[in-house]
């Protein structure tokens, strides 16, 4: 089965370009290192589930085209994107918060 991911040529660890990040975002569901999971929607709903309780979010690119995420009431973080690449294919995206530098890795599920 094709995925909107195939036509991008890229090494792990590159950055994904602001043009890539709506695709790699929506690609499929991700699965995080602790268990989680997380779906982007297209239009820019997101939800995030974590032990079996889900969590209802927004994501979208700010002003410099930089991924950015909403948690209501009022948490708001944004992010560097990283292409994880495994076999010579795309398997997922590692999320670097821009201000901590602290990080997580996500797996589209298979």
């Amino acid at each position: 089965m094709a995925s909107p991911l195939d036509n991008i040529d890229v090494s792990d660890g590159d950055a994904v370009a602001t043009k890539h990040i709506p695709t790699a975002l929506t690609a499929g569901g991700f699965v995080y290192d602790d268990g989680a999971t997380q779906i982007f929607e297209p239009a820019g709903a997101t939800i995030y589930v974590e032990e079996g309780r889900p969590t209802e979010g927004e994501w979208y690119l700010d002003d410099d085209g930089r991924f950015c995420s909403f948690w209501p009431p009022s948490y708001r973080a944004c992010y560097n994107l990283y292409w994880i690449v495994e076999d010579d294919r795309i398997a997922g995206l590692r999320f670097v918060e821009r201000r901590s530098g602290s990080g997580f890795s996500g797996h589209y599920r298979a």
